[in-house]
């Protein structure tokens, strides 16, 4: 029988497989924008929350399974497979074939990386907080390849080409949601 997750759940299985604080606010980073997007278009936001939360749990310990541990513990918790296909969804190109279809999978394909983007511009601020990063200070460090090299900005490019949504809108939604969980991302920095 299918198990509908719920938060708690999904923070404790993260924490199982994921001990690196940095893996842990990303993925927190990541539920965030999924929860953030869920109220904006009246979806479930415990359902994608969840999904954001454990989109990377397997990555620490199986980098080269990416997606696929993943898959296997979810399976194997019996966890609805529209919650494991999203999570397959949001490495599309890098670790897995499958295409994000539905506007959860689109979401998290879109948000992953420029969390990344985010938390770098929040901590190089003399605040060290992302309630005064705007939208143009991303904007600015987006050209810049070396800042946060590891954000693959083609991957944002292509999930808000998916969402049918211009790159300033989705990293001031993003900022927004990052907002509201500051303090747990370790982002409320010195105001």
């Amino acid at each position: 029988m299918t198990h509908i997750p719920n938060r708690e759940e999904a923070l404790e299985l993260l924490t199982t497989y994921t001990k690196n604080p940095s893996l842990i606010i990303h993925a927190k980073a990541v539920e965030a924008c999924m929860r953030y997007y869920a109220r904006k278009h009246g979806e479930d936001e415990e359902k994608w929350g969840v999904v954001g939360l454990v989109h990377d749990m397997d990555w620490e310990q199986f980098p080269e399974e990416h997606t696929k541990k993943t898959r296997e513990i979810l399976e194997a918790a019996n966890w609805p497979e529209e919650y494991i296909r999203a999570v397959e969804s949001h490495a599309y190109l890098t670790c897995t074939e499958v295409i994000p279809e539905s506007l959860m999978e689109k979401t998290i394909y879109a948000v992953d990386e420029l969390t990344g983007l985010i938390r770098t511009t929040a901590l190089i601020r003399p605040s060290k907080s992302v309630l005064d990063v705007k939208v143009k200070s991303v904007k600015r460090n987006w050209k810049n390849k070396r800042f946060a090299a590891g954000v693959d900005r083609t991957v944002i490019e292509r999930g808000a080409a998916m969402l049918g949504m211009e790159i300033p809108d989705l990293i001031h939604d993003c900022i927004e949601a990052m907002k509201e969980v500051a303090e747990e991302l370790e982002l409320k920095g010195n105001l």
